[in-house]
């Protein structure tokens, strides 16, 4: 476990232990009441949890029960009636929503679903001490009574996964994270130039040569690649143990391969599929940027194959949303391939942009014809806009990262539901410091804590358009982070400022507030053993 000194551990514990958590929260609840007095919890604390289908919300307190103990210095034990702690059901609370209400004689958290208490819990967690070692007597939390439910249904994190690969244990390390800050959505990225990451069991040399590379840098500028073989994949079975880690936490798992650009792992594999040039030597790829190698999307072979992973996908992935990417598409290889040339003559279009929409359009014919339960939702980079509408799937959701204000209206105009991923200030593997010692990424180090927190996602967006805004989300792209001390490190705080954007009302939105609980839960922090940028932490 990667912690701080031990003197800095018990200055932080002294200075912040159970009075300082009544201001800690991140995110800050929609609605909190302090009261006078505090909950005292005894050695042993009785609780009692409504019924629920499958147990399910027993299962959410069981889940985080070993945390709470800890934090509050007792031993919890379940009775029927007349507990000190208890989860009751509330139907007319919306799904993520809760209430949670804390007097001198105890403490009640009400809910409508499973995810409501998972939340409530973790916002009680927030309320209690953090430390290495068992508290010599029980904790107190203030009395308080908490309405709370988030602004945005998706609160999601990126992780590009394909140009280094991190492995299951950093994932669920991610997971908790972004659990700990009422995070909904992991947007996993695992199909890039540099890497091929998920297994496809009809293309298995999508593992076999695509998940492997002749460096492990990728070059760019004055950084050269050098000569480590650098490889990994996720099995099936790894991406079934991490959904059902990330549903524990009431985190939905958003995979995405990005076609037909960005696909050099994949026409490496299969050049004789895919590739524009299949006569011409493919190799997954070493470098950074844009690689003009793009997926012949006018072969019939090459759109079968990608059905073919489709299903495989679908079947792995439960959730609603799938994400093929879509950014950054060279279209120079089309221009020179006859099956390209013929195609978007056929499509009455001299705008090459069009054969990615088209390619678009019969994937989404293939999903669209499933049975309900298998059907899904597309979403694709904001590039997807610009060609001919009438080309693209009617059910999709745009991703808008460049120019994301702009566009991301421009989709809502549209009718479409949009995500707003904006690169500034929201790729967090920019630099978020211009101090010296900041690690090698991109940017210049202006995208800090604050800049980061005071981004506002609805500015200047009419009100009758803002239902087609889905939520926010942060995404980290990996070029240059192959650690995950590195990864944590452009995560940690302003994971927490992206977060508190989309649970927060923007009403309660304040940068000043927001850093003195950031700073207050630097216990939390090193406790949980995460990486995170420690200058946010320091005095002026």
């Amino acid at each position: 476990m990667r912690v701080t000194s031990f003197i800095t551990l018990l200055l932080t514990f002294i200075a912040f232990s159970t009075s300082a958590a009544t201001s800690a929260l991140v995110p800050q609840p929609a609605s909190v009441a302090y009261a006078d007095g505090e909950f005292v919890f005894s050695p042993v604390t009785t609780y009692s949890v409504a019924s629920f289908p499958g147990d399910s919300i027993a299962g959410v307190f069981d889940s985080l029960k070993n945390d709470l103990e800890k934090g509050a210095g007792t031993t919890f034990r379940q009775v029927k009636k007349h507990a000190v702690l208890s989860l009751e059901v509330n139907a007319d609370l919306a799904p993520e929503a809760y209430t949670l209400d804390v007097t001198p004689k105890g403490i009640a958290i009400r809910a409508s679903r499973p995810a409501g208490f998972f939340y409530a819990l973790q916002t009680l967690r927030q309320l209690l001490p953090y430390s290495f070692t068992p508290l010599a007597s029980p904790a107190s939390v203030p009395c308080l009574s908490i309405t709370d439910a988030p602004r945005f249904g998706w609160r999601g994190f990126m992780l590009d996964d394909a140009r280094h690969f991190f492995g299951k244990d950093e994932v669920k390390r991610v997971l908790d994270i972004m659990a700990t800050y009422k995070m909904n959505r992991f947007h996993w990225h695992l199909a890039d130039d540099q890497g091929w990451r998920v297994e496809i069991k009809k293309y298995p040399r999508l593992t076999d040569a695509g998940a492997r590379r002749d460096s492990k840098t990728l070059g760019w500028g004055e950084l050269k690649p050098d000569t480590i073989t650098y490889e990994g994949y996720y099995t099936q079975d790894d991406i079934r143990e991490i959904i059902a880690y990330a549903a524990d936490r009431f985190i939905e798992v958003v995979p995405e391969i990005d076609i037909p650009g960005h696909s050099m792992a994949a026409i490496a594999s299969y050049p004789e599929v895919l590739a524009c040039d299949p006569g011409h030597p493919h190799e997954v790829w070493i470098l950074q940027g844009i690689s003009a190698d793009v997926m012949n999307v006018a072969n019939p072979a090459a759109v079968q194959m990608t059905k073919d992973i489709l299903d495989e996908l679908i079947a792995l992935f439960p959730y609603r949303y799938m994400h093929l990417g879509g950014d950054e598409c060279p279209t120079r290889k089309w221009e020179a391939n006859e099956q390209c040339i013929a195609q978007l003559d056929s499509l009455g279009s001299t705008n090459f942009r069009d054969l990615q929409l088209n390619f678009y359009k019969l994937l989404g014919e293939h999903i669209a014809a499933k049975p309900e339960a298998d059907r899904r939702t597309l979403i694709f980079w904001n590039e997807a806009l610009y060609g001919n509408p009438e080309l693209l799937p009617k059910d999709i959701a745009i991703m808008a990262w460049v120019a994301a204000d702009r566009d991301a209206r421009k989709a809502a105009e549209r009718g479409l539901n949009t995500i707003l991923t904006p690169q500034i200030p929201y790729y967090l593997n920019r630099k978020q410091s211009t101090q010296a010692g900041e690690p090698l990424s991109q940017g210049s180090g202006r995208e800090n804590l604050e800049v980061v927190y005071k981004y506002e996602p609805l500015r200047n967006v009419p009100a009758e358009l803002q239902d087609k805004y889905l939520g926010v989300q942060a995404n980290l792209w990996t070029e240059y982070i192959h650690t995950p001390e590195h990864l944590e490190y452009l995560m940690l705080p302003r994971l927490a400022a992206v977060a508190e954007t989309a649970w927060t009302p923007a009403e309660l939105r304040d940068y000043t507030d927001f850093r003195t609980r950031i700073r207050a839960q630097r216990p939390m922090l090193d406790t949980s053993g995460w990486n995170f940028c420690r200058h946010e932490f320091m005095n002026e």
